[in-house]
């Protein structure tokens, strides 16, 4: 296949569905296996260690939402200069992309040797959850070139359509994380005992091999653009400026999300600590189904960019389609598990009696919106291929900020934790609606008017 003849553009749409999302899918239930698998670790130190942990998730996210925003605007740029057959700018979008990496890497080094600390004692009950979460949180930050390189690593191999390779290299850190965290966590072998340090270490490892990989992989199989350290090292600040149109939207967007927990984690505090780890584990359990469908997303913005800059109308409609009915499909396998087994799933994290009495109710409650949610992402992705990430932080707003948390705090004001819970189907009600006008109105004025 030569460069005029990207699968993108020619592949019957269902199979490059699948082909470009099943294996970003797979490497995304391998990270949310990851997550769970970690927690299940740490929580085999105390429920302090897990409230720790997820203390330190509001601040650990907005590194994670920093990079992979980055990542969305290269990955936009990048598919939708090949699908209008300009190769030079996908090159200098993919080097370019790779010097704002090393910078974000450096603003979190900074964060994390001198505001790890403070952050988490402005949210710990106790100096056992303060001195867990400040551990996990300086190594986490600190040592996030790993991170910030995978995820970008990762994007570029997605952009051109390589997302087996992408997969490679997500699943290759996620399993040595896996494979590392009762090591060091607990100290097996010639390896000390850390803790919740340990953790950590486990994870910046899994991220720095990934980051390799992906290296690797992009140096021998990724034809289409070629990295070079003279240009990497000299930026073009146009397209910085075409990267982060995108990307700072997108940044935005998953931002909002660490805003949204660290409020929650507030709000949850006044209750007790129980019920903030109910929230931590939550969210590491929900992932296990999120993830595939960001997988899909993931899959499906390359695609839509790449056809959308080759005017192919019908590819676009038939892709979202597509990408629609499997990402409800999932969510709704979602809700059914947490409708089912809410206490099963508890016990994983070695839930005691007052968790389970706090958890099982919010885990059916919870479950409700997430084929609401599924319907969502999958029409943000459009939001994303076309330039238009804006959409999406205005739902992402809406959803967090104007809703999920007043109505969170408005509802703990009955004194009973249960109600806090409702937030979250209340807010989704919300996100859809949003994202539905938004999609409405994109779609009558970019799609329709394309040539076919």
């Amino acid at each position: 296949m030569n460069q005029n003849e990207n699968k993108m553009g020619v592949m019957p749409v269902k199979k490059l569905i699948i082909t470009m999302s099943l294996p970003m899918m797979i490497s995304m239930l391998v990270q949310a296996l990851y997550n769970i698998v970690d927690s299940y670790f740490v929580a085999q130190i105390s429920e302090s260690a897990i409230t720790a942990v997820t203390l330190a998730f509001p601040l650990q996210n907005l590194m994670i939402a920093v990079g992979s925003g980055t990542g969305v605007g290269i990955n936009a740029l990048l598919s939708r200069s090949l699908g209008e057959k300009r190769f030079d700018k996908a090159n200098t979008a993919a080097n370019t992309g790779l010097f704002l990496t090393f910078f974000n890497f450096l603003i979190f080094l900074i964060v994390g040797v001198f505001f790890a600390k403070p952050f988490i004692v402005s949210q710990a009950e106790t100096a056992e959850i303060a001195a867990y979460g400040t551990a996990y949180l300086q190594i986490v930050n600190g040592m996030s070139i790993g991170l910030f390189f995978q995820m970008t690593f990762e994007r570029l191999l997605q952009s051109t359509g390589r997302t087996f390779e992408s997969m490679i290299s997500q699943v290759t850190g996620a399993v040595l994380n896996i494979i590392f965290d009762p090591i060091l966590i607990f100290g097996i072998g010639i390896f000390p005992e850390l803790g919740v340090a340990g953790a950590a270490y486990a994870t910046i490892l899994g991220q720095c091999v990934a980051a390799v990989v992906g290296l690797v992989l992009n140096l021998t199989r990724n034809h289409e653009i070629q990295i070079t350290l003279p240009q990497i090292i000299k930026p073009d600040r146009h397209t910085m400026r075409e990267i982060y149109e995108v990307g700072v939207p997108s940044i935005l967007m998953m931002s909002i999300g660490s805003l949204m927990s660290y409020l929650m984690i507030q709000i949850l505090n006044s209750f007790s600590s129980t019920a903030t780890a109910v929230f931590g584990v939550y969210f590491r359990l929900q992932s296990f189904f999120f993830m595939p469908v960001f997988g899909l997303n993931n899959g499906l913005i390359p695609v839509l960019a790449y056809n959308y800059g080759a005017k192919n109308k019908k590819r676009i409609e038939e892709a979202l389609r597509f990408a629609m009915t499997l990402a409800i499909t999932i969510m709704v396998i979602g809700t059914i598990v947490f409708e089912v087994m809410p206490e099963q799933l508890l016990q994983l994290f070695k839930a005691q009696e007052e968790m389970l009495r706090i958890g099982v109710p919010a885990m059916r409650i919870i479950g409700i919106h997430f084929p609401l949610a599924g319907a969502s992402i999958a029409m943000g992705s459009i939001f994303q291929a076309f330039a238009k990430s804006v959409y999406s932080l205005i739902v992402s707003v809406g959803r967090q900020l104007v809703v999920l948390i007043p109505a969170a705090w408005l509802l703990a004001q009955t004194g009973e934790v249960i109600h806090v819970w409702w937030a979250f189907p209340i807010a989704e009600v919300v996100s859809l609606t949003l994202s539905f006008i938004f999609f409405r109105k994109l779609y009558r004025a970019v799609v329709k008017n394309l040539e076919n």
